[in-house]
C-alpha cells in the first residue's frame, strides 16, 4: 500500500484549492479498502474521504489522512420488461453514468445530466435538479463503517433523504465510506419537463414528443449555458441550498418583492431560488482579487486562480449575514467546509 505523505489536493477538488494532506491514498476496490483499514494511519489520523471533489471547499491543510474513493464498476444486477437495477461503483463519475443510461434509453436520471461528482458522494447530499431527486431513482446503497469495519446496507428509507440532505450528512456524517450504490431506471420512463427552463429549450429545437435523450441535451446545454466549467474557473456548483419558506413569509415579501422566483412544494411551504435572492442583493458577478461570484449564476462561487479556500469562506458568510439582513431568510450552506 503506498501512502502518500504530503500530498497536494489541489487536483482532488473541484474549487482548486491548493492544500496538502499529511497522508494521502487512492482506494481502487472493497479488498483494499479492508487492508487500508487495519493500517497504523488509518486506525490513528482524522479521516476525510474523498470522491470527485465537486462538493468540497477546503480551508486548509489537512492534518490526517485522506482516502480518495476510486471504486469502480457498473453491474446490471436485475431486469425485466419496465425496469432495470444498476449497482454502481462509488468510484464512477456521475454524468458518465448518466451517459450510460441515456445511452441505453433507461430513463429516471437524465434531468441530473452533468452534476458533477461520482455516484458515492450522490446521495450523501440527495443531488438533485430540474424536479428530479437522486431518491426518486435510489434503492440502497452499501457502506463500510469505519468505527467496527462491517459492511452495512442502507435503503431508502434508512437514508432519510431530504432536500439535499441524507443520514451521511447528519447523524452518520464520517461514520462510514460509500462503497456502492443501486439505482431502478425505467425502459418505460415518464419524461419530467415541468420546470420552464427544459421546456423552453425544447421548444426552441421545436420538440414536443421528447426522448430521455433530448432532456439530457436540453439539461446540458442550459447547464453549460449559466454554470462555469470547474475544468476552466474552480467551482463546486451551486454553493447554496434553495430556501424553503412558510405561506405567510411568502406573502410578506411579495409586498416588496413581487418578482420572487419561487417554488411551490405544498400548500404553506415554498422553495424560493437562492441565486434570485443573491443577484436581487447585488452580489452577482462581484469580484474580489482571485475569486468572487459567478457572473452568470449568482448561485456560484468561483475560485479564478490560486484562491484560498478560507477567502472563499469569508464570502459565502457575508452573503448569508447580507441576504438574511435584507430578506429575512437565513442560506444554508451546500458545499462542505473543512
Amino acid at each position: 500500500m503506498n501512502i502518500i505523505r504530503n500530498q497536494s489536493l489541489k487536483s482532488y477538488n473541484t474549487f482548486g484549492i491548493d492544500v496538502k494532506a499529511d497522508f494521502f491514498y487512492e482506494l481502487n476496490s472493497v479488498q483494499e479498502l479492508n487492508k487500508i483499514s487495519s493500517s497504523e494511519v488509518f486506525q490513528n489520523e482524522e479521516l476525510l474521504i474523498i470522491s470527485g471533489g465537486s462538493n468540497l471547499l477546503l480551508t486548509k491543510n489537512f492534518k490526517g489522512f485522506v482516502l480518495k474513493n476510486n471504486i469502480l464498476g457498473i453491474e446490471l444486477i436485475k431486469e425485466d420488461e419496465n425496469d432495470v437495477l444498476l449497482k454502481v461503483g462509488a468510484g464512477e463519475d456521475w454524468h458518465e453514468l448518466v451517459m450510460y443510461a441515456v445511452e441505453n434509453n433507461w430513463g429516471g436520471i437524465e434531468n441530473l445530466s452533468l452534476i458533477p461528482g461520482n455516484a458515492g458522494t450522490a446521495p450523501m447530499q440527495n443531488i438533485g435538479a430540474y424536479g428530479v431527486e437522486l431518491k426518486d431513482t435510489f434503492v440502497c446503497l452499501e457502506a463500510f463503517e469505519i468505527a467496527s469495519g462491517e459492511v452495512h446496507s442502507f435503503s431508502n428509507n434508512d437514508c432519510c433523504f431530504g432536500y439535499r440532505e441524507s443520514i451521511f450528512k447528519n447523524t452518520h456524517k464520517g461514520k462510514y465510506i460509500i462503497t456502492n450504490i443501486t439505482i431502478k431506471l425505467s425502459k418505460k420512463p415518464l419524461i419530467n419537463i415541468k420546470y420552464g427552463d427544459i421546456k423552453n429549450e425544447l421548444h426552441k429545437l421545436n420538440i414536443t414528443n421528447p426522448s430521455i435523450r433530448d432532456v439530457s441535451n436540453a439539461v446540458i446545454k442550459i447547464r453549460k449555458s449559466k454554470l462555469p466549467d470547474p475544468k476552466e474557473i474552480g467551482n463546486s456548483g451551486s454553493f447554496f441550498k434553495n430556501p424553503v419558506i412558510t405561506k405567510a413569509k411568502l406573502e410578506q415579501l411579495l409586498k416588496t418583492h413581487p418578482d420572487i422566483v419561487k417554488y411551490p412544494l405544498d400548500e404553506n411551504k415554498f422553495k424560493i431560488a437562492a441565486g434570485w435572492l443573491i443577484e436581487k442583493a447585488g452580489w452577482k458577478g462581484k469580484t474580489f482579487d482571485n475569486y468572487g461570484v459567478h457572473k452568470k449564476q449568482a448561485l456560484v462561487l468561483v475560485n479564478y486562480g490560486g484562491a484560498k479556500g478560507n477567502d472563499i469562506n469569508k464570502l459565502s458568510e457575508l452573503i448569508i449575514k447580507d441576504i438574511n439582513a435584507k430578506f429575512g431568510i437565513r442560506l444554508e450552506k451546500e458545499v462542505n467546509v473543512i
